[in-house]
Protein backbone atom coordinates (compact mmCIF):
# COMPACT_ATOMS: atom_id res chain seq x y z
CA UNK A 1 0.00 0.00 0.00
CA UNK A 2 1.45 3.39 -0.97
CA UNK A 3 1.67 6.14 1.63
CA UNK A 4 -1.10 8.30 0.17
CA UNK A 5 -3.54 5.38 0.21
CA UNK A 6 -2.49 4.63 3.79
CA UNK A 7 -3.11 8.21 4.91
CA UNK A 8 -6.43 8.26 3.10
CA UNK A 9 -7.56 5.07 4.81
CA UNK A 10 -6.50 6.44 8.19
CA UNK A 11 -8.28 9.75 7.66
CA UNK A 12 -11.51 7.94 6.81
CA UNK A 13 -11.43 5.46 9.70
CA UNK A 14 -14.56 6.10 11.81
CA UNK A 15 -13.91 7.58 15.25
CA UNK A 16 -16.80 5.66 16.78
CA UNK A 17 -15.42 2.41 15.38
CA UNK A 18 -12.05 3.17 16.96
CA UNK A 19 -13.68 4.02 20.30
CA UNK A 20 -16.05 1.07 20.53
CA UNK A 21 -13.61 -1.36 18.96
CA UNK A 22 -10.82 -0.45 21.36
CA UNK A 23 -9.53 -3.43 23.28
CA UNK A 24 -6.33 -4.35 25.09
CA UNK A 25 -4.62 -6.65 22.61
CA UNK A 26 -1.70 -7.97 24.63
CA UNK A 27 -0.53 -10.94 22.59
CA UNK A 28 1.85 -10.09 19.77
CA UNK A 29 3.53 -12.22 17.14
CA UNK A 30 6.59 -13.91 18.57
CA UNK A 31 5.14 -14.06 22.10
CA UNK A 32 4.38 -16.99 24.38
CA UNK A 33 1.74 -17.36 27.07
CA UNK A 34 3.65 -19.83 29.24
CA UNK A 35 0.84 -21.62 31.05
CA UNK A 36 -2.78 -21.49 32.16
CA UNK A 37 -5.96 -22.06 30.14
CA UNK A 38 -4.83 -19.58 27.46
CA UNK A 39 -1.30 -21.00 27.05
CA UNK A 40 -0.10 -20.45 23.51
CA UNK A 41 3.11 -20.12 21.49
CA UNK A 42 3.18 -17.81 18.48
CA UNK A 43 4.11 -19.47 15.22
CA UNK A 44 5.72 -16.29 13.88
CA UNK A 45 8.84 -14.28 14.74
CA UNK A 46 8.50 -10.87 16.43
CA UNK A 47 7.41 -8.12 14.03
CA UNK A 48 8.49 -4.59 15.04
CA UNK A 49 6.78 -1.42 13.90
CA UNK A 50 8.04 0.26 10.77
CA UNK A 51 9.50 3.76 11.00
CA UNK A 52 6.31 5.13 9.48
CA UNK A 53 4.02 3.27 11.89
CA UNK A 54 6.05 4.44 14.88
CA UNK A 55 6.08 8.04 13.64
CA UNK A 56 2.32 8.12 13.09
CA UNK A 57 1.74 6.86 16.62
CA UNK A 58 4.12 9.48 18.02
CA UNK A 59 2.50 12.32 16.08
CA UNK A 60 -1.05 11.25 16.90
CA UNK A 61 -0.19 10.52 20.52
CA UNK A 62 1.71 13.64 21.53
CA UNK A 63 2.26 15.68 18.38
CA UNK A 64 1.95 19.37 17.63
CA UNK A 65 -1.25 20.63 16.02
CA UNK A 66 -0.61 24.34 15.55
CA UNK A 67 -1.44 27.10 18.04
CA UNK A 68 -4.02 27.09 20.79
CA UNK A 69 -5.87 30.23 21.84
CA UNK A 70 -4.82 30.41 25.46
CA UNK A 71 -7.30 31.15 28.24
CA UNK A 72 -9.81 33.71 27.06
CA UNK A 73 -10.76 35.17 30.44
CA UNK A 74 -10.35 35.01 34.21
CA UNK A 75 -12.15 36.94 36.93
CA UNK A 76 -8.82 37.38 38.74
CA UNK A 77 -6.85 40.52 37.95
CA UNK A 78 -7.78 43.80 36.34
CA UNK A 79 -10.52 43.92 33.72
CA UNK A 80 -8.28 45.39 31.03
CA UNK A 81 -5.65 42.63 31.02
CA UNK A 82 -5.66 39.10 29.64
CA UNK A 83 -5.34 35.75 31.39
CA UNK A 84 -1.73 34.62 31.87
CA UNK A 85 -2.30 30.99 32.90
CA UNK A 86 -0.88 29.13 29.85
CA UNK A 87 2.85 28.52 29.83
CA UNK A 88 2.83 27.79 26.10
CA UNK A 89 0.56 28.53 23.14
CA UNK A 90 1.74 25.52 21.14
CA UNK A 91 -1.28 23.35 20.39
CA UNK A 92 -0.94 19.63 21.04
CA UNK A 93 -3.13 16.70 20.04
CA UNK A 94 -3.70 15.90 23.74
CA UNK A 95 -5.29 18.51 26.00
CA UNK A 96 -3.23 20.12 28.75
CA UNK A 97 -4.60 21.75 31.90
CA UNK A 98 -4.36 25.56 31.71
CA UNK A 99 -2.31 25.26 28.52
CA UNK A 100 0.84 24.39 30.46
CA UNK A 101 1.92 21.84 27.81
CA UNK A 102 4.97 20.23 29.43
CA UNK A 103 4.67 16.67 28.11
CA UNK A 104 7.02 14.74 25.87
CA UNK A 105 6.93 11.14 24.65
CA UNK A 106 9.68 8.56 25.17
CA UNK A 107 9.76 5.71 22.65
CA UNK A 108 11.80 2.54 23.06
CA UNK A 109 12.12 -0.49 20.79
CA UNK A 110 14.79 -2.75 19.31
CA UNK A 111 16.16 0.11 17.19
CA UNK A 112 16.81 2.40 20.16
CA UNK A 113 15.28 4.81 22.65
CA UNK A 114 14.46 8.47 22.02
CA UNK A 115 12.45 11.35 23.46
CA UNK A 116 10.49 13.95 21.51
CA UNK A 117 11.28 17.67 21.76
CA UNK A 118 7.86 19.07 20.88
CA UNK A 119 6.86 21.26 23.81
CA UNK A 120 9.21 24.17 23.06
CA UNK A 121 9.24 24.13 19.27
CA UNK A 122 10.14 27.56 17.95
CA UNK A 123 7.75 29.02 15.35
CA UNK A 124 9.95 28.03 12.39
CA UNK A 125 10.10 24.39 13.49
CA UNK A 126 6.39 24.47 14.27
CA UNK A 127 5.63 25.59 10.73
CA UNK A 128 7.98 22.92 9.34
CA UNK A 129 6.17 20.19 11.28
CA UNK A 130 2.81 21.40 9.99
CA UNK A 131 3.96 21.74 6.38
CA UNK A 132 5.44 18.24 5.95
CA UNK A 133 4.26 17.40 2.44
CA UNK A 134 4.55 13.61 2.57
CA UNK A 135 5.00 10.80 5.06
CA UNK A 136 8.72 10.52 4.41
CA UNK A 137 9.15 14.17 5.30
CA UNK A 138 6.98 13.71 8.39
CA UNK A 139 9.23 10.88 9.60
CA UNK A 140 12.25 13.13 9.07
CA UNK A 141 10.63 16.05 10.91
CA UNK A 142 9.84 13.90 13.93
CA UNK A 143 13.43 12.66 13.90
CA UNK A 144 14.71 16.24 13.73
CA UNK A 145 12.69 17.07 16.84
CA UNK A 146 13.73 14.06 18.89
CA UNK A 147 16.81 13.15 20.91
CA UNK A 148 18.24 9.64 20.84
CA UNK A 149 18.88 8.42 24.37
CA UNK A 150 20.25 4.96 23.56
CA UNK A 151 20.91 2.66 20.61
CA UNK A 152 18.82 -0.13 22.08
CA UNK A 153 15.58 -0.61 23.96
CA UNK A 154 15.42 0.13 27.66
CA UNK A 155 16.85 -2.84 29.56
CA UNK A 156 14.85 -3.95 32.59
CA UNK A 157 14.93 -7.33 34.34
CA UNK A 158 11.78 -9.38 33.83
CA UNK A 159 11.23 -9.55 37.57
CA UNK A 160 9.65 -7.64 40.44
CA UNK A 161 9.72 -4.79 41.30
CA UNK A 162 10.66 -3.73 37.77
CA UNK A 163 7.85 -5.49 35.90
CA UNK A 164 4.57 -6.72 37.39
CA UNK A 165 3.86 -10.44 37.52
CA UNK A 166 1.04 -10.22 34.98
CA UNK A 167 3.30 -8.47 32.46
CA UNK A 168 6.45 -10.58 32.71
CA UNK A 169 5.47 -12.56 29.62
CA UNK A 170 4.78 -9.63 27.27
CA UNK A 171 6.19 -6.31 28.55
CA UNK A 172 9.19 -4.85 26.72
CA UNK A 173 9.68 -8.03 24.68
CA UNK A 174 11.57 -8.20 21.36
CA UNK A 175 9.53 -6.66 18.57
CA UNK A 176 7.43 -4.52 20.90
CA UNK A 177 7.50 -0.74 21.25
CA UNK A 178 7.11 1.16 24.51
CA UNK A 179 5.47 4.58 24.35
CA UNK A 180 6.10 6.37 27.65
CA UNK A 181 4.56 9.84 28.08
CA UNK A 182 6.29 12.06 30.61
CA UNK A 183 5.21 15.33 32.23
CA UNK A 184 7.27 18.03 33.96
CA UNK A 185 5.53 18.39 37.31
CA UNK A 186 7.72 21.31 38.40
CA UNK A 187 6.19 23.57 35.76
CA UNK A 188 2.73 22.21 36.55
CA UNK A 189 3.10 22.98 40.26
CA UNK A 190 4.57 26.45 39.75
CA UNK A 191 1.84 27.45 37.33
CA UNK A 192 -1.01 26.25 39.51
CA UNK A 193 0.49 27.80 42.64
CA UNK A 194 0.70 31.05 40.67
CA UNK A 195 -2.95 30.67 39.66
CA UNK A 196 -4.00 30.18 43.29
CA UNK A 197 -1.83 33.06 44.51
CA UNK A 198 -3.47 35.32 41.93
CA UNK A 199 -6.76 34.59 43.69
CA UNK A 200 -5.31 35.62 47.04
CA UNK A 201 -4.98 32.03 48.30
CA UNK A 202 -2.39 31.19 50.96
CA UNK A 203 -0.83 27.74 50.41
CA UNK A 204 -0.95 26.08 53.82
CA UNK A 205 1.22 23.34 55.30
CA UNK A 206 -1.24 21.15 57.27
CA UNK A 207 1.52 19.09 58.90
CA UNK A 208 3.28 22.09 60.45
CA UNK A 209 0.06 24.13 60.59
CA UNK A 210 1.58 27.22 59.02
CA UNK A 211 1.82 28.98 55.66
CA UNK A 212 4.21 27.63 53.04
CA UNK A 213 6.85 30.29 53.57
CA UNK A 214 6.95 33.66 55.29
CA UNK A 215 3.88 35.20 53.69
CA UNK A 216 2.89 37.81 56.29
CA UNK A 217 4.15 40.73 54.21
CA UNK A 218 2.02 39.64 51.27
CA UNK A 219 -1.05 39.47 53.51
CA UNK A 220 -0.32 42.96 54.83
CA UNK A 221 0.03 44.32 51.30
CA UNK A 222 -3.28 42.78 50.25
CA UNK A 223 -1.78 40.41 47.67
CA UNK A 224 -2.93 37.41 49.73
CA UNK A 225 -6.06 37.02 51.84
CA UNK A 226 -5.60 35.46 55.28
CA UNK A 227 -9.18 34.16 55.06
CA UNK A 228 -8.24 32.03 52.04
CA UNK A 229 -6.17 28.98 52.86
CA UNK A 230 -5.59 25.89 50.77
CA UNK A 231 -3.66 22.85 51.90
CA UNK A 232 -0.47 22.31 49.92
CA UNK A 233 -1.40 18.61 49.98
CA UNK A 234 -4.63 19.41 48.15
CA UNK A 235 -2.77 21.63 45.69
CA UNK A 236 -0.24 18.90 44.96
CA UNK A 237 -2.94 16.26 44.54
CA UNK A 238 -4.84 18.59 42.22
CA UNK A 239 -1.75 19.19 40.12
CA UNK A 240 -0.85 15.50 40.10
CA UNK A 241 -4.31 14.72 38.76
CA UNK A 242 -3.95 17.25 35.93
CA UNK A 243 -0.63 15.73 34.91
CA UNK A 244 -1.95 12.17 35.09
CA UNK A 245 -4.96 13.06 32.95
CA UNK A 246 -2.69 14.55 30.29
CA UNK A 247 -0.57 11.40 30.17
CA UNK A 248 -3.71 9.28 29.96
CA UNK A 249 -4.99 11.33 27.03
CA UNK A 250 -1.73 10.73 25.15
CA UNK A 251 -2.07 6.99 25.76
CA UNK A 252 -5.71 7.02 24.67
CA UNK A 253 -4.75 8.80 21.46
CA UNK A 254 -2.21 6.09 20.74
CA UNK A 255 -4.57 3.17 21.38
CA UNK A 256 -7.25 4.76 19.18
CA UNK A 257 -4.66 5.14 16.45
CA UNK A 258 -3.73 1.48 16.90
CA UNK A 259 -7.33 0.64 16.04
CA UNK A 260 -7.23 2.70 12.86
CA UNK A 261 -3.90 1.16 11.82
CA UNK A 262 -4.91 -2.43 12.58
CA UNK A 263 -2.20 -2.88 15.20
CA UNK A 264 -2.27 -4.58 18.58
CA UNK A 265 -1.26 -3.02 21.86
CA UNK A 266 -2.59 -1.84 25.18
CA UNK A 267 -2.33 0.84 27.84
CA UNK A 268 -0.78 -0.35 31.07
CA UNK A 269 1.26 0.54 34.16
CA UNK A 270 2.87 -2.85 34.70
CA UNK A 271 6.39 -1.47 34.33
CA UNK A 272 7.70 0.29 37.44
CA UNK A 273 8.20 4.01 36.60
CA UNK A 274 11.19 4.49 38.97
CA UNK A 275 12.89 1.50 37.31
CA UNK A 276 12.25 2.98 33.87
CA UNK A 277 13.65 6.37 34.85
CA UNK A 278 16.75 4.95 36.54
CA UNK A 279 16.14 4.73 40.28
CA UNK A 280 17.99 1.39 40.40
CA UNK A 281 21.10 2.55 38.54
CA UNK A 282 23.34 1.68 41.51
CA UNK A 283 22.08 -1.90 41.16
CA UNK A 284 23.23 -2.04 37.55
CA UNK A 285 19.82 -1.17 36.07
CA UNK A 286 20.39 2.25 34.46
CA UNK A 287 16.92 2.75 33.02
CA UNK A 288 16.74 6.02 31.12
CA UNK A 289 19.43 7.69 33.21
CA UNK A 290 17.32 10.30 34.98
CA UNK A 291 18.77 12.17 37.93
CA UNK A 292 17.19 11.56 41.34
CA UNK A 293 17.30 13.35 44.66
CA UNK A 294 17.19 11.23 47.78
CA UNK A 295 16.36 11.73 51.43
CA UNK A 296 16.51 9.23 54.26
CA UNK A 297 13.03 10.29 55.36
CA UNK A 298 11.47 9.55 51.97
CA UNK A 299 10.00 6.20 51.00
CA UNK A 300 11.29 6.59 47.42
CA UNK A 301 13.77 8.79 45.52
CA UNK A 302 12.43 11.75 43.56
CA UNK A 303 13.21 12.06 39.82
CA UNK A 304 14.11 15.64 38.90
CA UNK A 305 15.20 15.40 35.27
CA UNK A 306 17.37 14.03 32.51
CA UNK A 307 20.48 16.17 32.21
CA UNK A 308 20.46 18.38 29.12
CA UNK A 309 17.24 16.85 27.81
CA UNK A 310 14.33 17.13 30.25
CA UNK A 311 15.37 19.15 33.28
CA UNK A 312 12.95 20.14 36.02
CA UNK A 313 12.65 23.69 37.33
CA UNK A 314 14.34 22.78 40.60
CA UNK A 315 17.78 22.07 42.08
CA UNK A 316 20.29 20.81 41.02
CA UNK A 317 19.45 22.45 37.68
CA UNK A 318 18.92 25.77 39.49
CA UNK A 319 20.69 27.07 42.57
CA UNK A 320 17.42 27.25 44.50
CA UNK A 321 13.69 27.51 43.86
CA UNK A 322 13.80 31.29 43.57
CA UNK A 323 16.11 30.88 40.60
CA UNK A 324 13.76 28.24 39.20
CA UNK A 325 10.84 30.65 39.58
CA UNK A 326 12.82 33.31 37.72
CA UNK A 327 13.23 30.87 34.82
CA UNK A 328 9.53 30.00 34.95
CA UNK A 329 8.63 33.69 34.70
CA UNK A 330 11.06 34.08 31.81
CA UNK A 331 9.37 31.23 29.93
CA UNK A 332 6.19 33.25 29.97
CA UNK A 333 7.23 36.88 29.85
CA UNK A 334 10.91 37.07 28.94
CA UNK A 335 12.45 37.70 25.51
CA UNK A 336 11.23 34.96 23.15
CA UNK A 337 8.81 33.91 25.88
CA UNK A 338 5.21 32.91 25.27
CA UNK A 339 3.86 36.44 25.73
CA UNK A 340 6.68 38.32 24.02
CA UNK A 341 4.77 40.60 21.58
CA UNK A 342 7.50 40.06 18.99
CA UNK A 343 6.96 36.30 18.92
CA UNK A 344 4.39 34.72 16.55
CA UNK A 345 1.19 33.29 17.92
CA UNK A 346 -2.45 32.45 17.18
CA UNK A 347 -4.03 35.90 17.29
CA UNK A 348 -4.89 38.26 14.45
CA UNK A 349 -2.89 40.94 16.25
CA UNK A 350 -0.34 38.99 18.27
CA UNK A 351 1.58 42.03 19.45
CA UNK A 352 -1.51 43.76 20.80
CA UNK A 353 -3.02 40.72 22.51
CA UNK A 354 0.25 39.50 24.01
CA UNK A 355 1.15 42.96 25.28
CA UNK A 356 -2.19 43.05 27.10
CA UNK A 357 -1.63 39.76 28.96
CA UNK A 358 -1.20 40.41 32.69
CA UNK A 359 2.43 40.32 33.82
CA UNK A 360 3.55 39.12 37.23
CA UNK A 361 4.51 42.05 39.45
CA UNK A 362 7.83 41.98 41.33
CA UNK A 363 5.87 41.41 44.54
CA UNK A 364 3.99 38.50 42.98
CA UNK A 365 7.24 36.90 41.79
CA UNK A 366 8.64 37.35 45.30
CA UNK A 367 5.58 35.60 46.77
CA UNK A 368 5.79 32.72 44.28
CA UNK A 369 9.49 32.32 45.05
CA UNK A 370 8.81 32.35 48.80
CA UNK A 371 6.21 29.58 48.50
CA UNK A 372 8.36 27.51 46.15
CA UNK A 373 11.49 27.85 48.27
Amino acid sequence: MDEHTLLGDLSRFPLLEAMFGRRSRRFGVGMTIPDGPLAYVSEHPPLPLTDLERTLLVVCGAGVSGWHLGMEHTANGASDVGCNYPVRLTGRVAASAAGIETTELIVSDDSGTFITRFRDLDPARLRAMQSASDLGELVARVGDNSVRLADRRIDLPAAAPHISAHNLWNANRPGTTLFIPIVDMTQQVLDFVAIFLAGGVIPWDPIRNRPCGDLDRFVRSGLLDERKRMSIVDIEQYVLATGAVELGLICQNIVLMLQAMGLGGWMYTGINPPSVLGAFATDGIPGLGFRFTRNADWTAPNPVGLDGVFEGLCPPYYSDMRAAVARFVELKFGPEGTYDPARPGPFLDNAQVKAAIERYSPEFIDALGEVAQ
